[in-house]
């Protein structure tokens, strides 16, 4: 880009009012338009990143906005360092949620799928992914995300579906896919088996009832207790533990199930603790994942297990057909209830005796349940044909990288769990019962013999011969696809694809970006797309997909708690961004972020990042008015005066301070460097000691320094950055194609110490005033009767702006005249103002001593409070919080009053 292209804003004068909503929208449009968030560096190392894709339902929240303004924070970065920096973006088909968003509409014409046939119905959605799938896409934009949007990528996209179908064939055809009986979270309102990231668990009222069940050769019964009493139609077995003494000598014998008569074993088993309740467990394998274990352990092969439920949870005609007729096609909640009366009126139900010594069915009790999180009904474990992948087996070699460095885990607190899980994976069910989605490459023969390959004329070539063959109904489970998407978003497998998703001559995207730099990550999915991820990169690449894990934490509410919207404490990022300016939402989330760590909402905090964005166009405003614009130097100008030379290391500080924390992947540390830089260092003090000294130096100095300014603060405040950086002057190129800073210049040691000198004079008199009361544009007289030579040639090069700044209307080297004065110090020298006609001191004493009094006071009375472990064991959360702020509040006030009297001797 050049100044002359029309496309590029010309210079020109700052409105007096910052307004986000007016430049962010122009701006994004001119960097994606032009081709600015991957431009053409060949030659250039690259970086690569990709998004977690986001569901192509779903809308911006407030965890999008966390995870997507670090990504861009760390691509903008590298961008400005001159990195070919690819951020590879796209949407998930998020196979239920989707299908359920189209049945939604269907039902509002009264209308269904199941009046379609299956490939009318994915038509259907394509429509609506076509009309209506773009939302999240444009909510990025506003975030100001500087994504890849030429190679934008769907996980349903034909070279991502080819690229699916190859490895599920290709690990089947290993062994590492199979078909297996297994229990699965079965959501009985949607039909399909879910994901455990797809349950949520929720505290429901229930009850816990007891049971007696007698052996079957009259000897006698045992008490066996639970919260599902419904799924004894499936009993199997009761377990006890192998050294519970009491129940040693029935270890082998038979129960006689009273409802079903059907007769199962007492069976030994670790399971089963004998410290709760009778110690007697039933056993439902079909129906409990535990239990599905102690089933296996106790011989039962899964295809032997029973299973009670249809896929609607209704009950079903065990494969014993012992399930008394009158409980099937009942709803399992209404079987329940049948079951604890029939187990009542032949006097099996163990009443619970409350308190009062009244008798009941059942006692009371809260019962974490699972729900599935978007059919919203609980979740059955169903027994059930499913298609899992050997987890363990893809596992190890991931396992190995994370060990010795290949994959660096940030913060590596998280390897702990990482090795924890990995270590102890179970099989991963990868089969949905959906239309839509990747479409399992399997086909049946009558026989349930079982051909798959990567079309149907291959799978009759393996069938070789004319029998009929039946595809598979399932569909993959999203996180499937996902696992793909470091490589197959790149063009793998096929290097012929390759050539659609590169420009002219670029060569291998896939070569040059895999594996990727890093991936930034919420902790959230470290293991339903993180580590599936690394599993199918190292096993289909033969490398670690990205070489560093970043996982941040999650944005919760004010108080502390997780956001829901059943609770109404949702916060909206787009009001946000409405009310304050994507930049004020990106330096909160960026300046928040602390490795990990939960962050609280806090819109006061957003509200003062904005305040200082106006503060640096302010900053901007005033350097246009006195003459300083861009600058044409990438190196510091040369400079003579001290204020400037002690600027321009500050610069080198910052940016040194910047750099690391970068590298660190700090990006609290990052934000707060050039936060105090800009706030602090430029706006309060450089701006202020050369006011009134605007000779050609310090134009150029102050020129070079905004410049550095606007690139570093670039990659977290986007838009006003780039909007300044072209208001200051004619620009070569675009902020966000700048190079980053390289100062070329060392920190100015005698500088940086002459100007913090001033620096310190200036605050503590400042504050000084403050705690005596004395107005601040009062100018009061100085005396340093020990001043040495060097502090005098100090204060004597820099007399204007000590006056100025400080409002001294002289500094004398005579000894200060007797009376009340007030001590002033800085580094080695000690100042003595006078106040004798300034305060009323017997007064001011008084005033302080009171106050110090009261201060002191509360602090003690708050210190008891928080030294008593009653109250901060049983207090609320908030009450212990707020005790300690108001604490250090009241001891920090008392160390300043008791200061302030101090100055007055």
């Amino acid at each position: 880009m050049t100044p002359d292209d029309p496309a590029t804003p010309a210079p020109e004068t700052l409105a007096k009012t910052f307004d986000p909503t007016a430049i962010e929208a122009r701006w994004y449009a001119h960097w994606e338009c032009h081709g600015l968030f991957r431009p053409d560096r060949p030659e250039a190392t690259p970086f690569t990143i990709v998004n977690p894709p986001p569901n192509v339902t779903g809308s911006l929240h407030i965890g999008h906005a966390l995870d997507n303004t670090l990504q861009d924070v760390v691509v903008r970065y590298e961008r400005l360092r001159g990195k070919d920096a690819l951020w590879v973006v796209g949407t998930d088909h998020a196979g239920i949620a989707t299908q359920m968003v189209v049945e939604r509409e269907m039902e509002l014409r009264q209308d269904k799928r199941t009046n379609h046939t299956r490939e009318d119905f994915v038509a259907r959605v394509w429509e609506w992914k076509h009309e209506s799938g773009g939302t999240i896409t444009r909510q990025l934009r506003r975030l100001g995300c500087s994504m890849d949007w030429s190679r934008e990528q769907f996980t349903m996209d034909p070279h991502f579906t080819r690229a699916v179908t190859k490895v599920f064939v290709d690990l089947y055809n290993e062994g590492l896919i199979y078909r297996d009986k297994r229990l699965v979270n079965w959501d009985p309102k949607l039909k399909t088996a879910i994901s455990d990231l797809e349950v949520e668990t929720q505290d429901v009222k229930g009850g816990f009832w007891r049971f007696r069940y007698p052996l079957a050769d009259g000897s006698g019964s045992v008490e066996v207790a639970t919260t599902r009493p419904e799924t004894m139609l499936a009993d199997m077995a009761v377990a006890v533990h192998p050294t519970d003494a009491r129940y040693a000598g029935i270890v082998g014998k038979q129960i006689l199930q009273p409802l079903t008569g059907r007769l199962f074993p007492v069976v030994a088993d670790e399971h089963a603790d004998p410290e709760l309740g009778s110690g007697v467990v039933k056993i439902t394998p079909g129906h409990d994942f535990n239990d599905f274990e102690v089933g296996k352990r106790a011989g039962f092969r899964p295809g032997e297990m029973l299973n009670m439920f249809d896929g609607e949870a209704q009950v079903v005609q065990t494969a014993d057909g012992l399930v008394p007729a009158d409980f099937l096609g009942l709803d399992r909640f209404v079987a329940r209830d049948l079951v604890v009366q029939r187990m009542k009126e032949r006097g099996f139900l163990v009443p619970f005796v409350d308190k009062d010594g009244a008798e009941h069915d059942c006692e009371p009790r809260t019962i974490p349940t699972p729900f599935g999180d978007r059919g919203g009904v609980v979740i059955e474990p169903w027994l059930t044909d499913q298609w899992y992948v050997d987890a363990k087996t893809l596992a190890q070699p991931p396992i190995a990288a994370v060990r010795d460095g290949r994959i660096e885990i940030v913060p590596k607190s998280w390897e702990k769990t990482w090795f924890n899980w990995m270590e102890n994976i179970q099989p991963w069910c990868v089969s949905r019962q959906l239309w839509w989605g990747h479409r399992i490459p399997a086909w049946f023969d009558d026989n349930e013999n079982i051909f798959v390959a990567e079309d149907e004329a291959a799978a009759r070539a393996l069938a070789g011969d004319d029998r009929r063959l039946t595809r598979d109904e399932d569909v993959l489970d999203t996180w499937f696809s996902s696992a793909l998407w470091p490589f197959a978003t790149l063009g793998w497998p096929e290097d012929s694809e390759t050539a659609t998703l590169l420009g002219p001559g670029e060569g291998s995207l896939l070569k040059r970006h895999y594996p990727n730099d890093l991936l930034i990550s919420g902790f959230d999915i470290l293991f339903f797309w993180d580590a599936r991820m690394a599993m199918q990169g190292m096993k289909l690449m033969g490398e670690v997909p990205w070489k560093r894990l970043y996982l941040h934490g999650l944005v919760r509410a004010p108080d502390g708690q997780k956001m829901s919207k059943s609770k109404g404490n949702v916060v909206d990022p787009l009001g946000l961004i409405d009310q304050f300016g994507a930049d004020a939402l990106r330096f909160f989330m960026a300046a928040m972020e602390s490795q990990g760590r939960d962050i609280k909402m806090d819109e006061r905090r957003v509200e003062g990042y904005r305040n200082f964005a106006t503060k640096l166009w302010n900053a901007a405003r005033f350097c246009q008015s006195n003459g300083i614009a861009a600058s044409a130097t990438l190196a510091a100008p040369a400079a003579k005066s001290a204020v400037n030379r002690w600027i321009i290391g500050e610069v080198v500080e910052t940016l040194a301070a910047l750099d690391q924390a970068m590298v660190d992947l700090r990006f609290d540390a990052a934000a707060n460097a050039i936060y105090h830089f800009v706030w602090d260092t430029f706006c309060d003090w450089y701006i202020e000691l050369i006011k009134g000294s605007f000779d050609e130096e310090t134009r150029q100095v102050a020129g070079w320094v905004l410049d550095q300014i606007l690139v570093m603060l670039h990659p977290f405040m986007p838009f006003v950055t780039e909007e300044l950086w072209h208001s200051m002057g004619a620009r070569p190129y675009e902020l966000i194609v700048a190079k980053w800073p390289e100062p070329g210049t060392a920190v100015d040691t005698e500088a940086k110490r002459e100007i913090e000198w001033m620096i310190e004079l200036v605050g503590n008199v400042r504050t000084a005033k403050a705690e005596l009361g004395i107005a601040p544009g009062a100018k009061l007289a100085a005396y340093l009767p020990a001043g040495g030579a060097a502090t005098r040639d100090l204060i004597e090069r820099n007399g204007p702006a000590i006056e100025r700044l400080a409002r001294l209307s002289a500094v004398r080297f005579d000894p200060a005249p007797t009376g009340a004065a007030m001590q002033i110090g800085v580094a080695n020298d000690n100042f003595v103002i006078p106040l004798e006609g300034v305060i009323d001191i017997a007064a001011e004493k008084a005033r302080l001593a009171k106050a110090l009094e009261a201060s002191t006071k509360e602090a003690r009375s708050l210190e008891g409070r928080l030294s008593n472990p009653a109250f901060v064991e049983r207090a609320k959360p908030e009450a212990v919080e707020k005790a300690r702020a108001d604490h250090a509040h009241h001891a920090t006030e008392a160390e300043r009053l008791a200061a302030a009297l101090a100055r007055l001797g």
